[in-house]
């Protein structure tokens, strides 16, 4: 197994209220121009909290640049509204963030837990991950 010391948070960059599976970002991500081998997230959380799975976690993810070596990433459904970028998660969507984040903590110790913003110019997951989620 590799090793793991964060878990990165993004958002799909989705209107808010348009579901779309991790086959969805799975074909976006193995469809040119990327051309990846898989999807770069390790879990996609649906508007509803269901937590699917994307690349396995053993696997280098292709989420973060220049972090995805010891990153798990974990991408939800959403980040738009009327094509703004602002923070569209649902509760259930919080819900299961803290549920995943939880159990990745038992298996693999102390983690940080970071946004996308954080190591690029994007506002992906379009809000502050260390504020929202302070007590992780």
């Amino acid at each position: 197994m590799r090793e793991i010391d964060e878990v990165i948070i993004h958002c799909s960059a989705t209107e808010e209220g348009v579901e779309i599976s991790a086959d969805t970002i799975r074909k976006w991500h193995t469809s040119a121009p990327r051309n990846w081998d898989d999807i770069g997230y390790h879990y996609v959380i649906g508007i509803d909290g269901e937590l699917e799975y994307g690349r396995p976690v053993h696997k280098i993810g292709a989420h973060c640049l220049k972090k995805n070596r010891t990153s798990i990433g974990v991408c939800y459904i959403g980040g738009l509204r009327n094509g703004e970028a602002v923070d569209t998660m649902t509760q259930d969507q919080e819900d299961t963030m803290r549920e995943l984040c939880c159990s990745l903590k038992v298996v693999f110790g102390d983690l940080k837990f970071n946004g996308h913003n954080r190591y690029s110019n994007k506002t992906c997951p379009n809000f502050d991950v260390r504020e929202k989620f302070k007590n992780f």
